[in-house]
């Protein structure tokens, strides 16, 4: 997301634009994972390189793209279907389609837990919808003891509606761990960790409806901002996150073997 600047800001039509290309775009995509209505494509880099850029697609039916907004977008309903979040909350807002957040994950046992303080800007395009997100630091967020913080360069969701009720959903990401990742922890991020998130994110718009009929039905502050409570940010109060200002630590010896019952679950 970094237009080669060390300014924060907030990503603009350009932007979302460019984004929506490379989720459609089959140029210089290498397919890794096809099956059961999940693909999964790889970008550029070496196998053995752990920044790479990943794009996933699955077609999503009896799930509007409406719906499947909300679903991404609903911090209190996130704890119901993904298992692997440790904590997420909202910081602050920086406009009424931009905000700041943090997000920490369960990674798969041997490896270190990790989190995020990221940028999220948000953009409905009539029927279709983007969600976009990049690595911030926040002075109140620092780096903890007991999680690696990891960079987002660009991680984000594009909703196509197709027709009234059903969609397919592209989730792109460029993520920097901060680790030397073995080379299985790389391979299972498209065949295992990929294709079973966005399975969890369909499942999750089935059920969402219904939950959220009984959990406050009409708040949802992502699509009526003057619902939003969150405190005022600026943009001067952010700064971008730069991965080699953060510990690198090496998790390449690690051992498959080690993985516990739960994280083999395709």
């Amino acid at each position: 997301m970094s237009r080669g600047g060390e300014m924060v800001y907030i990503p603009d039509d350009s932007d979302f634009s460019s984004f929506r290309e490379q989720c459609e775009s089959a140029e210089g995509w290498h397919c890794r994972y096809n099956k059961a209505g999940v693909t999964v494509w790889s970008q550029g880099q070496e196998e053995s390189c752990t920044v790479q850029k990943i794009k996933t697609r699955i077609s999503c039916k009896d799930v509007s793209a409406e719906t499947l907004y909300d679903v991404l977008h609903d911090t209190h309903y996130r704890k119901k279907w993904d298992s692997h979040m440790i904590e997420t909350h909202d910081i602050g807002r920086l406009t009424v389609n931009a905000d700041v957040g943090y997000y920490s994950w369960k990674c798969p046992s041997p490896l270190k837990n990790r989190d995020f303080v990221t940028l999220r800007s948000w953009l409905p395009l009539g029927n279709d919808y983007i969600i976009l997100n990049y690595s911030v630091k926040h002075p109140k967020y620092p780096p903890r003891k007991d999680f690696v913080r990891a960079v987002s360069l660009q991680t984000g969701y594009l909703i196509k509606a197709n027709g009234a009720s059903a969609c397919v959903l592209y989730y792109l990401t460029q993520v920097d761990p901060r680790g030397s990742l073995p080379k299985w922890v790389v391979n299972r991020v498209s065949q295992f960790v990929a294709p079973k998130a966005m399975k969890k994110i369909y499942k999750a718009g089935l059920k969402y409806p219904e939950w959220k009929r009984r959990h406050d039905p009409g708040y949802k502050p992502w699509v009526y901002p003057e619902q939003n409570t969150l405190p005022s940010l600026s943009l001067a109060e952010l700064s971008l996150q730069h991965a080699d200002s953060l510990e690198h630590i090496d998790e390449t010896g690690l051992s498959e073997e080690h993985l516990s019952a739960s994280d083999h679950e395709a």
